[in-house]
């Protein structure tokens, strides 16, 4: 039996939480957000010390260029998750607020400032992502190569990537994982039904699985890691489905987050997830096997990511 999510619904056009159902013909979303998506201040008095840092150093992140509305409370936790190979990326995808169009050169000596951010932020877990190469024969597989084994030099501290689909790239997910780091997440994102609509032309659902299977055939003890974004018209059982479809996969942890459009052009939310569903998802993939889950509306990629790897 298929059924939608169930979402919180406000008859009263005068305010309210403003979330609706995705089922709404030419449905378009509320401006106002549901009171579990507002947040409070962060803790903690080291944003501008990040942000500063992050700027001295010439580095990206994640958490500006996509917009994460996580970026305070991290940064203020002096941790962030670089987004190396650049800041422009070469696929169009629906949901992501990073910049698309012509990359520039790789700048040799990255890896060496990732490296040193991390030391002086005092990172005992790093997250590195990257944008989507497709114009570099590798994808870009030999810079995280580097840059993994600068960081780990510099830092002693465990390591995880998350990486591109690396499409058409011959060897390319082999050399990152010939860096050995801990964790290898590569996100699914949404829905097989969704897939094309949300991830672009170039994606494709069996891919993804078959990326991840692919890295434990390489190397067995590493830990694999996915999530998937919620809210963009899925249903439970949709999601459900794509579960179990990682746990074949030999998936280890799962994230599940609400998606935010990041502005006009973007695909729009269909939905706002409850906390009490996220929470409700979060035990069904416990119980499906997965050793590590994160559910709920702030969740992101490599948020908490620590504390995942340390559990």
């Amino acid at each position: 039996m298929s059924f939608d999510l169930p979402v919180v619904t406000n008859s009263d056009s005068s305010g309210g939480g403003g979330c609706h159902s995705a089922s709404a013909a030419g449905f378009e979303p509320s401006k106002r957000l549901p009171p579990w998506l507002r947040r409070d201040l962060p803790k903690g008095n080291f944003n501008n010390f990040t942000a500063g840092l992050l700027e001295e150093l010439n580095l990206e992140t994640v958490c500006d260029n996509a917009k994460c509305p996580n970026r305070m409370e991290c940064y203020s936790q002096k941790t962030a998750t670089f987004m190396i190979l650049g800041n422009v990326c070469t696929r169009p995808c629906g949901f992501c607020a990073v910049s698309r169009g012509r990359p520039e050169a790789l700048e040799a000596d990255e890896p060496s400032r990732v490296a040193e951010a991390s030391a002086r932020l005092g990172l005992k877990h790093v997250v590195i992502t990257s944008v989507t190469r497709d114009d570099l024969p590798d994808g870009g597989a030999e810079h995280f190569y580097e840059t993994i084994l600068a960081v780990r030099e510099r830092t002693g501290a465990t390591i995880e990537v998350l990486t591109p689909d690396f499409v058409m790239q011959k060897d390319a997910l082999r050399r990152v994982i010939e860096a050995r780091p801990e964790v290898f997440n590569h996100n699914m994102e949404t829905v097989p039904r969704l897939y094309r609509r949300v991830r672009g032309p170039k994606s494709d659902y069996g891919w993804t699985l078959g990326l991840l299977r692919q890295v434990k055939e390489y190397w067995p003890e590493i830990k694999t890691k996915s999530g998937l974004m919620l809210g963009l018209g899925e249903t439970e059982e949709e999601v459900l489905q794509c579960l179990s479809d990682l746990r074949e996969y030999d998936c280890d942890f799962l994230t599940l987050g609400q998606y935010l459009q990041p502005g006009p052009k973007y695909l729009p939310v269909q939905e706002y997830v409850t906390p009490e569903q996220f929470t409700h998802l979060g035990k069904l993939a416990e119980q499906m096997g997965f050793e590590q889950v994160a559910s709920g509306p702030f969740v992101r990629s490599s948020y908490h990511a620590r504390d995942m790897v340390e559990a």
